[in-house]
C-alpha cells in the first residue's frame, strides 16, 4: 500500500469522524456538570452517609440521658411431686407460675460525663457537615479540571486538524509541480510521509477527546453510552480570571484558612476529642442513678385458708409490690481501664491537634506551589505565544521560497513541524495557565468558575 493510500484512510477516517448528525446537541455547561456531578457522585453519597451516622450518634447520645424503662414477664410450668402447702405431705402435682416487672433506672449526677459526649458527638455532626462541604467541593474542582481537559483536547484536534489541511494542500500543489517537472518526485513522496504522520496525530487527538470524555463521565457517574457535548466557550482567553498579582501565596492562605472545609472539620474534631476527654475523666468519680420498680406474680398452686384456690385478679392485688432507691456506683479498681481510656483520649486531642497542624502545613505548601507553577505558567505561555509568531513569519517565508523551488520538502517539513509544534504548545500552555489560576482561584474561594 503507497503512503499517499495510507494518508488518505487517516484523512477519511478524521472527516468521518467529524460528521456529526443535523438534530440539535444536547450540549452540557461547566454548570450543568457539576449540578449532575453533586446529585449522583458516589463519593459525596457516601460522605452524606458518613454525615448521617454521625447524626444517628448524636441523636442516641442525648436519648441516653432520658431514664429507661424495662419490663419482663416470665411464665414457668413444672410436674411432678411437690411439698403440699395445706400439709406439707409431698403430692404428685402439675405448677403453673407467672411473673412481672416493670423496672426504672435513670442517671442523677454522672459527673457531667453523658454531657461532654453530647458535645463531642455535636462537633462530630459539624466535623462531618465540613467533610461533606469538602467533597462536594472537591468533585466541583475535579469537573471543572476534566471540562478544562476536554476544551484543552478539543483545541488541539482543530490544530491538528488545520496541520493536516496544509500539509494535504502542499502535497495537492508539489504533484502539480511534479508533473510540470518543476520538482522532484522526492519532494511528493516526503509530503505523503507527512500527511501520513499529521493524520495518525489527528487521530491521537481525537482519541484523546474520548478519553478526557470518559474521565468526566466518571467524575459524573454518567453511563458510558449517553453522548456527551461540551458546552465550548467562545473564547476562552476572555475567561474571568483574578489577576496574578492579586494572588500572592501568603494572602491566598490566610484566605483558605477561612474558607477551607477541612481547616475547619479539624478545629472541629479536636474541640470534640476534648470533650471526649472529659467525659472518660468523668467515668472515673462516683456516680448516683435513681432505681425504681413494680412486680406481680400468679400461681396455680396458692390456695387461701379455706384451701381454695386464690383468684387470678386476687394473686396479681396480694402479690403486688413497688420499689424505690438510689443507687451509687463507686469506681475502685477495674483492670486500670477507665485511667487507660482517660489517657488514651487526652493522647487523642494532642493527635487531633497534630493533624489540623499537619493539614495547614500541606494547604500553605499546595498553595505556594501552585503560586509557583501558575507564574511559570504565564512565562511559559506569554513565550509560546513568541514562539508561534515567529514560527508563524518563518513558515510564510518558507512556503513561499517552497512553491517556487528554493527549498527543498525537507527543510519545508521541518519549516511546517516548528510551527505545528508552537501552536501545540501554545495551546497547552494557556490551558495550563487556565487551570493554575483556577486552582489558585479554588484555594482562596472554594469556588470554580468558567
Amino acid at each position: 500500500m503507497r503512503i499517499s493510500q495510507i494518508a488518505g484512510f487517516f484523512l477519511l477516517f478524521s472527516i468521518f469522524a467529524n460528521i456529526t448528525p443535523a438534530v440539535a446537541q444536547d450540549t452540557w455547561s461547566l454548570k450543568r456538570c457539576v449540578d449532575y456531578a453533586m446529585e449522583h457522585s458516589i463519593t459525596v453519597k457516601q460522605q452524606e452517609v458518613q454525615k448521617r451516622l454521625a447524626e444517628l450518634t448524636l441523636q442516641q447520645s442525648r436519648l441516653s440521658m432520658i431514664p429507661s424503662f424495662n419490663s419482663n414477664v416470665s411464665a414457668w410450668y413444672s410436674d411432678g411431686r411437690i411439698a403440699s402447702i395445706q400439709d406439707n405431705a409431698y403430692i404428685n402435682q402439675s405448677v403453673f407460675n407467672a411473673s412481672g416487672q416493670l423496672n426504672m433506672s435513670g442517671d442523677l449526677f454522672n459527673w457531667f460525663s453523658k454531657q461532654n459526649l453530647i458535645a463531642a458527638n455535636r462537633y462530630d455532626v459539624a466535623s462531618n457537615g465540613f467533610l461533606l462541604q469538602k467533597a462536594r467541593n472537591d468533585l466541583a474542582f475535579n469537573v471543572a479540571t476534566a471540562f478544562l481537559q476536554i476544551l484543552l483536547k478539543n483545541e488541539q484536534v482543530k490544530v491538528n486538524e488545520v496541520q493536516v489541511k496544509q500539509t494535504l494542500s502542499n502535497l495537492d500543489n508539489t504533484k502539480k509541480l511534479v508533473i510540470a517537472g518543476s520538482v522532484p518526485e522526492s519532494n511528493q513522496a516526503d509530503l505523503e510521509a507527512q500527511l501520513a504522520t499529521d493524520s495518525t496525530s489527528l487521530v491521537t487527538a481525537k482519541n484523546d477527546v474520548i478519553l478526557a470524555i470518559l474521565q468526566m463521565k466518571a467524575y459524573l457517574n454518567l453511563s458510558f453510552e449517553i453522548p456527551f457535548v461540551p458546552e465550548i466557550p467562545e473564547n476562552i482567553s476572555s475567561l474571568p480570571m483574578t489577576p496574578l498579582a492579586e494572588m500572592a501565596p501568603e494572602m491566598v492562605y490566610s484566605a483558605a484558612l477561612t474558607t477551607y472545609p477541612l481547616v475547619k472539620s479539624d478545629e472541629l474534631r479536636i474541640k470534640g476529642a476534648y470533650r471526649s476527654y472529659r467525659s472518660a475523666v468523668g467515668q472515673l468519680f462516683p456516680s448516683l442513678s435513681l432505681t425504681g420498680g413494680l412486680s406481680t406474680s400468679y400461681a396455680n398452686n396458692f390456695y387461701g385458708m379455706d384451701g381454695k384456690l386464690i383468684p387470678f385478679n386476687k394473686q396479681l392485688d396480694n402479690t403486688f409490690g413497688k420499689n424505690i432507691g438510689l443507687s451509687l456506683k463507686i469506681p475502685l479498681f477495674n483492670g486500670y481501664q477507665q485511667r487507660t481510656a482517660v489517657s488514651k483520649a487526652k493522647v487523642n486531642v494532642y493527635n487531633m491537634e497534630l493533624t489540623r497542624d499537619l493539614d495547614n502545613q500541606k494547604l500553605r505548601q499546595d498553595i505556594y506551589t501552585a503560586h509557583a507553577n501558575a507564574v511559570a505558567a504565564l512565562q511559559k505561555y506569554n513565550a509560546s505565544a513568541t514562539g508561534v509568531m515567529a514560527a508563524q513569519k518563518a513558515y510564510d517565508f518558507a512556503t513561499k521560497r517552497f512553491n517556487i523551488g528554493l527549498m527543498n520538502t525537507i527543510d519545508y517539513i521541518t519549516t511546517q513541524t516548528r510551527l505545528f509544534k508552537a501552536q501545540i504548545d501554545k495551546v497547552s500552555a494557556q490551558y495550563d495557565y487556565i487551570f493554575k489560576m483556577k486552582l489558585l482561584e479554588f484555594y482562596r474561594d472554594q469556588r470554580i468558575s468558567l
